[in-house]
């Protein structure tokens, strides 16, 4: 398993009128703790891009346990499990300051060929980033 942590403070943009995280913001705060984890482990987007693969979200799950507050730092967990295959799951748990969960979630997404947009195997890219982590 591997595990990355993201540190993101709430901003009042991101609020609703009780100053609370909205709901919508949740997926974006997902995908910088995703982005960062694969910069963690080597690879970016860009990267990605480059070889001609795109990674499109397939599925998202959230679950709310209480609510995140402007102004508050907040820590994102991100998991990944198991290796990717053609799809590639992300789980995330989010902590307010006082380390009390807040949100769990998860995203799914699946390499692309970024011509046609139709599925493909792993990317010899990841194989080769994830091979020796999973052994």
């Amino acid at each position: 398993m591997l595990k990355s942590y993201t540190k993101i403070r709430v901003r009042y943009g991101e609020t609703d009128r009780m100053k609370y995280l909205h709901h919508g913001n949740y997926a974006l705060y997902y995908e910088e703790a995703r982005s960062k984890m694969l910069r963690e482990l080597g690879v970016s987007y860009r990267d990605i891009e480059d070889f001609g693969v795109i990674m499109p979200v397939l599925e998202m799950t959230s679950r709310f346990y209480i609510p995140a507050k402007f102004d508050e730092l907040l820590t994102i967990i991100t998991y990944i499990k198991e290796p990717p295959k053609v799809r590639f799951k992300f789980e995330y748990e989010i902590l307010n300051e006082n380390n009390e969960l807040v949100n769990t979630g998860t995203t799914t997404l699946v390499f692309a060929d970024s011509k046609t947009g139709k599925p493909i195997r792993t990317p010899q890219i990841f194989k080769d980033l994830f091979f020796d982590k999973f052994s």
